[in-house]
């Protein structure tokens, strides 16, 4: 984000404000920049009521919330829409109380007695608006007190020189323009094709690569592929992509301001492969599947109050986002007479990276940020008719915004269920045959996204031995080009006549704000990486056979810039520094990697202007409430380098004693088979956060044995 400077409100108070202040108006020396404060107390405006009851300050906004934050904003720039027109509302979220207020709120929790008042954190939104007159990009946060009162603006900035995440809309509208184009028609029917209707649209943002695709503009370069007539109802178009043809958008008037035509490869022919659907499945579908049922006759096991989830010693609450889809807050594991303890006070999935390896055009632009460009819960799946869960399922809706900041209820966004996991442990006595069985299993809040091609799913699993595991499921449809009949290429794999899928990568980044023994904001947390390493030959390894895990201390931000490496089983734990065990060790949680990789990008690469952070797979900072995104705050065509974590970590803040961030950057590189097409098979990728030293013995081991066998 730009340096504070100067600049006028331009809204009715026409006030002098501060850009590049903080939302709590907190600044070096100044602890009013940044609040426009001529919008406060003007509640003269009839606006709908905030709220219908009490909610938890983590409690995702709801839909009279997002509507009154929403109103309040359009009062404030009435003068601007009556010149310009409409404004975009790109995201209208919660803005999440200080950890200070929180901490608060749940110390007064344990104490309440009935004759009390809670004294709760302010309900506040947060707003990200986008004005297409004149390319401006708005950020404003909204107190929501409960009614009679009205909302009032408490605090506005207007960022230069940025571009939102892209909404549904302008895809939709994207789409519309591009088929309607005439010199593209013509360019195309030129190639052969003639009927706009089969066309279609897929639009990726430009990412940065040369000065014309600074965010003076908003802008996309759409990919087109053409359907092949027929009946089937989900009829793959990605078989047959249309090349040649270089398109430049811009959303913010909604035209075509470049079309490039060069030589390319033919449109391919059909595949009789292309298509996945019952009907259309060359040999027909299976008939030996016998059905399987998951029968919770007694219930499930979990709990839930609002957003609240309680699941036999666990307990956090939901939240979701359009940017991050599913947030999870104030994880506890509750510990005998200990009572429920913390283990993390935030965690979400910030940032999904996909770049292509192919230097051809266009795949080489291929370089989607998927959360900071487009948005995880705004392309999330309404799961009502059904999802990869079975049993006895408990779903959330999520509330979003459109561009008029009208309410989009997506029923059944996130979904909770219980699984069996197999077994959780067991032990045979040889000597008298007696054994102890226990079958593990765990509860899983979830949710699934499709961004263009490629489906993602989601999973926070929760065990009952106090591990938590992170997963992610890719499927979907690959991102293909066309070739010559015949042709090979090496950054890719043939798929059949014509068509070939190109070697990509996929990178996650999770973010979790651990709180392991702490309550929120206190800074009693630090990070030890250990890797096994051998003894070196000698008296203290006479037999050549000893190793140990070595453990260091990661001192500060600049040192804990660090990489996975299977070859010393390194992993990382996050240790309370005052909270010890039964052994008189720190008591801790520690992140396990799973399968992983960096990326294959040159160091000169484009890319790596805004995805500086895939350099390492692990990154600790200290906490700070608006450092959120790796990729900064906006990072659709963003021309500037390192911003967001790279540069965060720079200030070297101490974590000795900190209140701990962790940024793991985990990937998978995709070399493209044939049995991924036309649907590709789920792939997982993930990590654990496993205890380690938290309990004094097996948590699990409490766990009553299956009644009757079953």
């Amino acid at each position: 984000m730009a340096p504070p400077s100067t600049v006028t409100c331009k809204s009715r108070c026409n006030v002098s404000i501060t850009k590049g202040s903080q939302p709590n108006g907190k600044e070096q020396g100044n602890q009013d920049a940044g609040k426009c404060k001529h919008y406060c107390g003007k509640g003269t405006h009839e606006l709908p009521s905030c709220t219908g009851r009490s909610f938890h300050p983590l409690d995702p906004l709801q839909p009279s919330e997002i509507v009154a934050a929403a109103h309040v904003i359009k009062t404030a720039l009435a003068p601007t829409l009556a010149k310009s027109g409409v404004i975009n509302f790109i995201e209208v979220i919660l803005d999440e109380p200080e950890k200070t207020l929180l901490a608060l709120y749940q110390c007064q929790l344990q104490v309440k007695h009935n004759h009390r008042q809670l004294v709760r954190p302010p309900r506040q939104a947060r707003l990200t608006v986008y004005n297409a007159h004149n390319n401006e990009t708005s950020l404003w946060v909204v107190e929501l007190p409960a009614a009679p009162r009205a909302p009032k603006v408490l605090w506005c900035q207007y960022i230069p020189d940025v571009q939102p995440p892209v909404g549904t809309e302008e895809y939709v509208l994207c789409e519309a323009i591009v088929k309607s184009h005439k010199p593209l028609i013509e360019a195309l029917r030129k190639r052969g094709i003639t009927n706009t209707d089969l066309i279609m649209v897929d639009t990726w943002c430009t990412g940065y690569h040369e000065e014309k695709d600074a965010p003076s503009r908003r802008l996309a370069r759409p990919l087109m592929f053409y359907r092949t007539e027929s009946s089937c109802p989900m009829e793959n178009g990605y078989a047959r992509p249309i090349e040649g043809l270089s398109l430049l958008v811009d959303l913010q008037n909604m035209n075509v301001v470049e079309l490039e035509e060069r030589e390319a490869a033919p449109l391919p022919p059909p595949d009789p492969m292309r298509n996945y659907t019952p009907a259309c499945v060359p040999g027909g579908l299976r008939t030996d599947v016998r059905p399987l049922q998951i029968l919770q006759p007694g219930g499930p096991s979990f709990e839930v109050n609002g957003y609240e989830v309680t699941w036999q010693k666990w307990s956090f609450r939901l939240g979701f986002t359009p940017r991050e889809g599913l947030v999870i807050h104030s994880v506890a594991y509750s510990d005998g007479s200990r009572g429920p303890r913390s283990v993390a006070h935030r965690l979400s999935f910030v940032e999904m990276i996909v770049p292509y390896g192919d230097p051809a055009e266009p795949h080489y632009r291929k370089n989607a940020f998927d959360v900071g460009e487009d948005g995880l819960g705004r392309n999330a799946h309404s799961l009502k008719k059904g999802c990869d869960c079975l049993g006895y399922i408990h779903y959330f809706d999520a509330y979003l915004t459109d561009q008029k900041g009208d309410v989009e209820t997506l029923e059944n966004a996130i979904c909770l269920h219980e699984e069996d996991n197999g077994i959780l442990w067991k032990h045979k006595d040889w000597r008298t045959g007696l054994s102890e069985v226990r079958r593990s299993r765990r509860l899983t809040v979830s949710f699934i996204c499709t961004v263009a091609n490629y489906d993602y799913g989601f999973y926070w699993h929760f065990y009952q031995d106090g591990k938590i595991e992170a997963e992610v499921k890719l499927t979907g449809i690959l991102s293909l080009g066309a070739i010559q009949p015949g042709e090979q290429r090496k950054n890719g794999t043939v798929i059949s006549t014509g068509l070939y899928a190109p070697i990509h990568q996929h990178f996650f980044v999770a973010r979790m704000n651990m709180a392991v023994d702490s309550k929120p904001g206190e800074a009693e947390n630090q990070v030890v990486e250990v890797n096994v390493v051998p003894e070196p030959p000698g008296p203290n390894n006479p037999h050549c056979n000893a190793f140990y895990a070595k453990e260091t201390l990661l001192k500060s931000e600049m040192q804990a810039q660090r990489d996975c490496n299977p070859l010393s089983a390194r992993h990382w734990i996050v240790r309370n520094t005052k909270v010890v065990n039964r052994a008189g060790g720190n008591t801790g949680y520690k992140l396990v990697p799973g399968a992983n990789c960096l990326g294959f990008i040159g160091k000169d690469a484009m890319i790596l202007r805004r995805a500086e952070f895939l350099k390492h797979n692990l990154w600790v900072t200290s906490y700070s409430k608006d450092e959120l995104y790796p990729a900064g705050e906006f990072p659709k065509q963003n021309p500037r380098i390192g911003e967001g974590l790279p540069t965060w970590v720079k200030k070297d803040r101490d974590l000795e004693n900190a209140d701990i961030v962790l940024w793991y950057v985990f990937g998978v590189t995709h070399i493209p088979r044939l049995e991924d097409w036309p649907v590709m098979p789920v792939e997982r990728i993930g990590f654990t956060l496993t205890p380690h030293g938290f309990f004094d013995c097996c948590p699990a081991i409490d766990v009553p044995p299956n009644q009757n066998g079953a």
